[in-house]
């Protein structure tokens, strides 16, 4: 049986672990697209603006679901063990980036992402699960660029044994780390792609104060 039953229910839940944050000054920065589903329930629950951090992971040659490694404003990860596995050449990993590159700054200039000033308070960064960790690592790596007190990352599920290097965030929030992991959306009865237009209605909402979450 599926931990949630679509990204709003697993937002639900991650809240409850993030309660120490409710009307405080923090920023909750979901990770499009699924990540912005699930920050803005978290949102919507602790009553935090919201706003996104926009990453492109990029994907193995045959096995795009799987990263080896990811991108953002200013941040570039490759993890060389992926990058092994997947049996690409150095050529073969830039051809993947140039592509996923040109659609970082499409979602980003579609999404009117970044907008929210983070100097000096708490960024929560927020993803729909972790696999690898490059996409996660990445966003908040984005995020240390916009000078927030500290960041945040949390996410409803991911692997035991995984965790963020220490240099990179203040605090991992976690709910459900799970030793049997092959998948994120194999923790969710409803787990189908969150759309561009969803995304942004999202983040206009959240922006004209209106509530995050919307519908059961």
């Amino acid at each position: 049986m599926a931990l949630f039953a679509d990204r709003r229910a697993a937002g639900r839940a991650l809240a409850g672990s993030l309660a120490r944050w409710r009307g405080t000054d923090a920023v909750v920065l979901g990770i499009p697209r699924g990540g912005v589903v699930v920050g803005a329930a978290v949102a919507s629950e602790l009553g935090l603006p919201l706003d996104a951090v926009v990453v492109r992971k990029l994907g193995a040659a045959g096995h795009e679901e799987f990263a080896v490694g990811a991108i953002a404003d200013g941040v570039r990860i490759v993890t060389p063990d992926a990058v092994r596995w997947a049996g690409m050449s150095a050529g073969d990993v830039q051809q993947v980036e140039d592509a996923e590159r040109h659609e970082l700054v499409r979602r980003t200039n579609a999404y009117g992402a970044g907008g929210l000033d983070l100097a000096g308070r708490a960024a929560i960064v927020v993803d729909d699960g972790v696999a690898t960790g490059a996409t996660a690592v990445a966003a908040c790596r984005a995020v240390q660029a916009r000078r927030p007190s500290l960041i945040v990352l949390a996410v409803p599920v991911a692997p035991a044994e995984w965790t963020p290097p220490g240099d990179t965030v203040a605090d991992y929030v976690c709910p459900y780390r799970e030793d049997d992991f092959w998948a994120v959306g194999q923790y969710y009865d409803d787990f189908a792609q969150t759309s561009d237009g969803e995304v942004v209605a999202l983040l206009q909402r959240a922006s004209t104060g209106s509530a995050t979450e919307p519908g059961p």
